[in-house]
């Protein structure tokens, strides 16, 4: 990888965010594929800045906590107070974890959740991941608003990385995706059970944009199979179209979903 010094940049600061136990010197320079030079000195300007700390016993490089502050800083003035009640609502209801995925461009980003009855803004541990396209029902009701060929072909671009405790029942290929697809556009919504893990199922549907009917968002419903199996799905269904309509009107008053 050569890139622009800001792609280098960047590239080790999600090598770094991947990586909570930090990465030597030499790491970062084979990921990047640069001189041990070049990468001492964008680290040393990191470090200058602030966004990276060097251990001083095992002298790895860490991020610091100041990416994360600017995060919550500026979901704290885009309008995350409006979205935030109404997934704790739908959490109180279904005692189950409650979360919402944005769309930027090509992507569907979880930004956040709630969990059973519990209130206030948190984060899930795959807060800011891409959503996976191919077996999880957050990427399935999107892609369902797609066209075939256009869903297979944001799927290829994702890319495919088989999780190892992938489930049962996700798809093995394009045709049993595309099945799941034409069900979803049947019913409004998208659901999997066993697909994305062993033991656990989900729901999802997504949010349109109240004026053009943009998607730009994707709500979802997850939990233990044996308290969601197929047919508690269906069952809350009317619930979760009813909270991707409240979140699709308090959009507008929301910067998360610009």
């Amino acid at each position: 990888m050569a890139g622009s010094q800001i792609e280098r940049v960047f590239s080790v600061l999600e090598s770094l965010t991947s990586e909570p136990r930090g990465l030597p010197m030499q790491t970062l320079a084979e990921q990047l594929d640069i001189p041990k030079s070049a990468t001492h000195r964008l680290l040393a300007e990191l470090i200058r800045l602030g966004y990276v700390r060097q251990n001083p016993e095992n002298l790895r490089y860490h991020l610091s906590t100041k990416l994360v502050a600017l995060g919550f800083r500026y979901l704290s003035s885009s309008g995350a107070d409006i979205v935030q009640p109404v997934l704790d609502r739908l959490a109180h209801e279904t005692g189950e974890l409650v979360r919402l995925g944005v769309i930027e461009g090509e992507r569907q980003i979880w930004i956040a959740k709630s969990q059973g009855a519990r209130s206030g803004l948190r984060y899930d541990p795959d807060m800011g991941r891409d959503a996976p396209l191919f077996y999880t029902a957050s990427g399935h009701a999107w892609l369902a608003c797609m066209s075939d060929a256009e869903a297979l072909s944001l799927v290829e671009r994702q890319g495919f990385d088989r999780p190892k405790d992938l489930g049962p029942n996700a798809p093995r290929s394009n045709i049993e995706l595309l099945e799941r697809l034409r069900l979803a556009r049947e019913q409004g919504y998208a659901w999997v059970e066993e697909s994305s893990a062993v033991g656990t199922s989900a729901i999802a549907a997504v949010v349109r944009h109240p004026g053009h009917g943009r998607v730009i968002g994707v709500l979802s419903i997850a939990g233990p199979s044996a308290r969601m199996p197929g047919a508690r799905l269906h069952e809350l269904a009317p619930l979760l179209l009813k909270f991707a309509e409240e979140l699709s009107a308090a959009s507008l008053a929301s910067e998360l979903f610009v």
